[in-house]
């Protein structure tokens, strides 16, 4: 078996993890600047060996690890902010700052890292090469990731990296994956129609653009149902229509917002065109003018085959055959982890957090206000991301 003990390790280090998942909790921290949950994290793992980088636009950080001798190089990451929300689970540590949750867990993702960290500082002897772990700031929409690869902060790049993202409503200790496409990109949508304003009881001398809006968000429905192939998903909603006033003014334009979602660098471009065609050629059938914004969110997170195929066999050995599972389908939501899949191969997995015993469908999942999390699943996450890094350090993808 591949590092049998590594659960039993972890589950030792739980107090710790546990700790410093409740301390991040009670004081979230929101986008590139994270310094108190920084500080947490290097007060929690201030008596290891690391060796440290710190960001200089963000509160980013690398701690590598060094072993017995040079090979290869292998990197961990962990998310550390939080999402500007309300908290509604009465927990004893919940968010003692207005407005701000860690309802996507990147408390526990932070805690999880920073217990591999430990369990594999006790290694060192055992290992050649080195281990980055990387603790991440700006997640939730602020491209954090790249910022710190643009820094140079993962400098030299690894030759595998790894993740985990927690699933509250997902089977209690099962660790999720699949190759190829995992998350999509996401992009923001920006419309704007305009037209010509006056009298609601004198449309003709106006252009009014609220029909005109109306006519694009239909058109886009379509353009995605009958111009993307329904096997390579592609999600087009628009999220927000803004026109107008008062009950009997024409308003000079409309405005439009909405993400748009996809599975491939070929239908995110071939989307951003087809919504621009569409919109500026319906606005000049009516005589009018459409604007079309497209702000680039995250890209595809693309997972490398032999990285999932290594974190299935760690998986199923170090936790055991049922804890493994093969995700059908990608998942429509984005994730800034794809920044550094596309400099190197590795993989992110789903770890289910549901209560242990409860039927998982029935939870909230993340994002939601009233989110909570299984803490007895996270050594489940730190053995894992423990084991990736030594499986790869010591036989590569082989």
């Amino acid at each position: 078996m591949l590092h049998p003990d590594l659960l039993e390790s972890a589950r030792q280090l739980s107090p710790q993890i546990v700790a410093l998942r409740r301390a991040i909790h009670a004081e979230p921290e929101i986008g590139l600047q994270t310094p108190l949950t920084s500080a947490k994290v290097r007060e929690a793992l201030a008596d290891l060996p690391l060796e440290w980088k710190d960001g200089g636009s963000t509160t980013g950080m690398v701690a590598t690890l060094k072993g017995a001798r040079e090979g290869r190089r292998v990197l961990l990451r962990g998310d550390m902010d939080a999402l500007p929300m309300p908290e509604e689970t009465g927990l004893d540590f919940a968010s003692t700052i207005p407005g701000r949750m860690h309802a996507c867990g990147h408390d526990t993702h932070t805690a999880m890292l920073a217990g591999a960290a430990r369990l594999l500082a006790g290694k060192t002897s055992e290992f050649a090469g080195e281990i980055q772990f990387m603790f991440q700031p700006g997640e939730e929409g602020y491209h954090g990731a790249r910022f710190m690869l643009d820094e140079g902060l993962v400098d030299p790049l690894p030759d595998a990296a790894f993740a985990l993202h927690i699933m509250p409503n997902a089977a209690h200790g099962v660790v999720a994956g699949k190759a190829g496409a995992l998350m999509a990109a996401a992009d923001q949508l920006d419309i704007t129609v305009r037209g010509k304003g006056g009298h609601a009881s004198m449309p003709h001398d106006c252009r009014d653009p609220i029909p005109v809006a109306a006519e694009i968000v239909t058109a886009l429905q379509s353009l995605v149902t009958r111009r993307f192939n329904a096997a390579d998903a592609v999600v087009l909603t628009i999220t927000q229509l803004e026109a107008g006033t008062t009950h009997n003014v024409i308003p000079d334009f409309a405005t439009l917002r909405g993400t748009m979602r996809t599975l491939s660098p070929q239908n995110r471009e071939t989307l951003q065109r087809l919504v621009r065609e569409t919109a500026v050629g319906i606005a000049a059938a009516h005589g009018i003018e459409a604007e079309v914004t497209v702000t680039e969110g995250f890209p595809v997170t693309i997972c490398d085959q032999r990285a999932v195929d290594l974190g299935r066999k760690v998986v199923q050995s170090a936790l055991g055959e049922a804890s493994w599972r093969d995700l059908p389908a990608p998942i429509m939501g984005a994730e800034d982890f794809a920044y550094v899949l596309e400099k190197v191969p590795g993989a992110m997995f789903f770890l289910g957090v549901a209560q242990e015993g409860e039927d998982w469908r029935q939870c909230c999942s993340i994002h939601s206000p009233r989110m909570v999390v299984d803490e007895s699943a996270l050594p489940h996450g730190t053995a894992t991301l423990a084991g990736c890094a030594l499986q790869f350090l010591e036989h590569g993808f082989d």
